[in-house]
């Protein structure tokens, strides 16, 4: 019995009738019993049962395929590290036993052989193999286990980011229940990606990073209530290099599979199978596995989650778009893998809708937990400072009367305080102030020229200007600082902040 309860399937391959009623009377009592005439027909039942089958006993010589076909075929779709293989075989050349060795099988049992001895070998094969497994899983788990304070503290960061996305906090949890389900029924069928099993948790840990590099996107442009303009999506678009550059800026091992992983979701979760997606328009399985994974989770979620620029759509609706390549070309064996678990993935996600709705108070209780950790203190103490100093900025930036802004040389994107709305024509963000043909009669502009000058009279060392400006009959004083990156060979300038007031005749400020 296996652990379902059920009894361990076997696949007997022979062209003879005899020879494969003589091993089902002899194993029928304990196994369920498939039976195959030629090696062709066993390799359309494997790929049609991946799951389902336990052992193969296989002939060598057959019609149409042979057994060294049959095993080079399991070896090239990863099966024969699953289901073990054992060869029973009236061929008894040494070259062929050292063949069907090198390519993965078990066992060698020759031909004519004895009915118990087969009974015996096949149930301690079945055994190891079970026992293998069962390892496997309990190494995971303490894998798993290892890992969970690293897997909370990359929670509270994108429960940050999320934040500042505004999305629900439900999105990270989404993404990481629909991409173990993804990689379980990946790694349950033949395959060529080589994913350790004990890296799904590790995988799906690094999928809470998948959108990290919004942090350097302007929040104007992440939850604007309608359609971006073409320059506003080409700045979203930059998260993607944006995240990649945040985690290869992480001062641990790229080795280290969290960081390996995290890069490559990061940085192409939004590459599509046909080489149509973005940053590096890669196609095909040049788009690391661990990244195809995450692309199809984030698309589900992202339809069936309402969003500010949209409303939610059904699963039903959402499967249907997305079979219908609404969303972009993704890998056939993934769509596979999206058919199986779909219909317990609406019931999975909906089961924990409570645990959603909750999830924002516990990380918070978490966070706090992991602030009060000595052993953590530096690194979770920074990050709490951080989210401080965001929200605080973020009311002022909201509520003051004076005239903010700030421009990303990075993203190319200008954006104003609330107060300057009635000035900038378009909305309190700007994308590629600088380029030419953009000056013209808007205080925008003004702010755009004195941008110009900044960039041409500050450097690294002199990072402060002030200037003043007149706008329609008012005068405008500017002041403001740069920002300097010191990483570089070369310093480089990577922001500008300051703020326009209207001054009187006599030079007061208003």
């Amino acid at each position: 019995m296996n652990a379902n309860g059920t009894k361990d399937r076997i696949l007997i391959v022979d062209d003879s009738e005899l020879n494969r009623s003589i091993l089902s009377d002899i194993l029928c009592e304990k196994f369920d019993i498939v039976e195959a005439a030629d090696g062709l027909e066993a390799v359309n039942y494997l790929e049609q049962h991946p799951t389902e089958v336990s052992m193969v006993l296989l002939d060598l010589i057959m019609p149409v395929m042979d057994g060294m076909s049959v095993l080079k075929v399991m070896n090239q779709n990863n099966m024969i590290k699953t289901i073990p293989v054992v060869v029973i075989s009236a061929d008894q050349r040494a070259e062929s036993v050292e063949q069907a060795y090198k390519l993965g099988a078990t066992d060698f049992i020759f031909r004519p052989f004895d009915s118990f001895m087969v009974y015996r070998r096949v149930i301690n094969t079945i055994m190891l193999y079970s026992k293998q497994k069962r390892l496997e899983d309990m190494v995971t788990e303490q894998i798993y286990e290892r890992s969970k304070n690293s897997r909370m503290l990359v929670s509270v960061l994108a429960h940050i980011v999320e934040f500042r996305n505004g999305e629900s906090s439900a999105h990270c949890l989404n993404i990481n229940t629909i991409t173990e389900k993804l990689l379980n029924a990946l790694l349950s069928r033949p395959n060529n990606y080589n994913i350790p099993r004990a890296d799904v948790p590790v995988i799906c840990t690094a999928s809470s990073l998948h959108d990290i590099g919004k942090i350097a996107i302007p929040e104007s442009i992440l939850n604007k209530p309608g359609k971006l303009t073409p320059e506003e999506f080409e700045v979203i678009k930059t998260h993607s290099m944006e995240g990649a550059k945040i985690l290869n800026a992480v001062p641990f091992s790229k080795d280290e599979p969290l960081i390996r992983y995290a890069y490559e979701i990061a940085r192409w979760h939004h590459e599509r199978y046909d080489g149509r997606g973005y940053p590096d328009r890669l196609e095909g399985d040049k788009i690391p596995i661990a990244a195809q994974v995450v692309s199809i989770a984030d698309v589900y979620d992202a339809l069936t989650s309402t969003r500010c620029y949209k409303p939610a759509y059904s699963h039903e609706q959402a499967l249907t778009m997305i079979r219908n390549g609404e969303c972009g070309t993704f890998n056939p064996l993934l769509m596979e893998c999206l058919e199986e678990i779909a219909p317990s993935l609406r019931e999975e996600l909906g089961k924990d809708a409570a645990l959603f709705e909750q999830s924002s108070r516990d990380l918070d209780t978490i966070a706090d937990e992991l602030f009060s950790n000595p052993d953590l203190a530096s690194s979770n103490r920074s990050l709490h400072l951080l989210e401080t100093e965001r929200e605080k900025f973020s009311f002022f930036w909201e509520n003051t009367k004076d005239i903010f802004f700030e421009y990303n040389a990075e993203t190319s994107v200008l954006s104003f305080s609330k107060a300057a709305a009635y000035l900038v024509d378009g909305g309190s963000m700007v994308v590629d102030p600088l380029k030419p043909g953009f000056l013209d009669d808007r205080f925008n502009s003004i702010v755009a020229l004195e941008l110009d000058k900044v960039l041409t009279h500050t450097s690294y060392e002199y990072t402060d200007f002030k200037d003043e400006v007149e706008w329609n009959g008012v005068t405008y004083r500017i002041e403001g600082k740069t920002v300097w990156d010191y990483e570089a060979s070369e310093p480089v300038m990577t922001s500008i902040y300051g703020y326009a007031r209207r001054i009187t005749k006599t030079g007061a400020m208003i």
